[in-house]
């Protein structure tokens, strides 16, 4: 039989199928040459009940590198306008994950908008990034996201605080996710999803992943990280120098696309802050 695994907990891998959800474990040989990851199709065999064996993983179009979820459409990366402040290194470093991950789709969802304007996102807006925002509180902006849901496996991405099982809970209703308060005395939420879940919606899912507040990037190349700054690409290859780091080299393309507002400074910044973290 063939299912999507939509759950995986301990060795226990839930498979999604038309005729309902299989518990299944891997085969033996998988277990040294396989990674199986949630959101995989897979092959099974069918035991007795609702149980199965895996016995193979179906090339997978993209996975995401944190959480590690495969076959993803979309990418929504949650971040509020207020309590906790939104931080734009942060915002910058899952955009590079995105993209390095090639998801088709991303998005950035710019919650608590009741509280503040959403001034911080600008820069992204200009890089090529839609923003949405909404407000779980008032409703403001949920239609908007719900019809961005729609017919995808979109994944759930925030930091811990930002509003991200209120903003599900508000998309639907019945999903009915515990929802946690922002820390006055560390501005930090509380982690109140603890593992990656596959939540059907509307022809789709939606999948909620646990908060995270940091990201190493280190399995990127130092070489190769512009190529992941959507606002940079029309200027790649045309710098004097090549390869260009477009941090010290004169007569650069990306530098005068700065001083020209073609780029945003806060980008070039992210960018440069991002170079000097990466060992390779």
């Amino acid at each position: 039989m063939r299912g999507r695994i939509i759950r995986a907990q301990n060795s226990f891998f839930y498979v999604k199928t038309d005729e309902g959800i299989f518990e299944t474990k891997l085969r033996g040989k998988m277990k040294k040459s396989d990674e199986v990851l949630m959101g995989d199709y897979v092959e099974f065999t069918p035991l007795s009940g609702d149980s199965g064996v895996i016995e193979t993983v179906e090339t997978r179009k993209n996975y995401l590198m944190r959480p590690k979820v495969a076959n993803v459409d979309a990418l929504c990366l949650i971040f509020a306008v207020q309590s906790p402040d939104p931080h734009p290194l942060l915002i910058a470093r899952f955009l590079v994950l995105g993209e390095f991950s090639r998801i088709p789709e991303i998005f950035i969802c710019a919650n608590k908008s009741d509280l503040a304007t959403g001034e911080t996102f600008l820069p992204f807006i200009k890089a090529g990034y839609e923003v949405v925002l909404t407000s779980a509180e008032n409703k403001e902006g949920i239609e908007a996201l719900r019809k961005k849901l729609r017919n995808k496996t979109t994944v759930f991405a925030g930091s811990s605080g930002v509003g991200k099982s209120s903003l599900l809970n508000a998309v639907d209703e019945t999903f009915k996710r515990t929802t946690g308060n922002v820390s006055e005395k560390i501005k930090r939420g509380k982690h109140t999803t603890r593992y990656a879940e596959f939540l059907p919606f509307e022809k789709g899912y939606i999948v909620d992943t646990p908060g995270f507040s940091s990201v190493d990037l280190n399995f990127i190349k130092k070489a190769e990280l512009d190529a992941y700054f959507r606002d940079f690409l029309p200027f790649l290859g045309k710098c004097y120098f090549s390869p260009c780091s477009h941090s010290h080299e004169p007569k650069c393309a990306v530098k005068e696309a700065v001083k020209e507002g073609k780029i945003q400074g806060e980008r070039y910044d992210a960018y440069l802050k991002l170079l000097e973290e990466i060992d390779s």
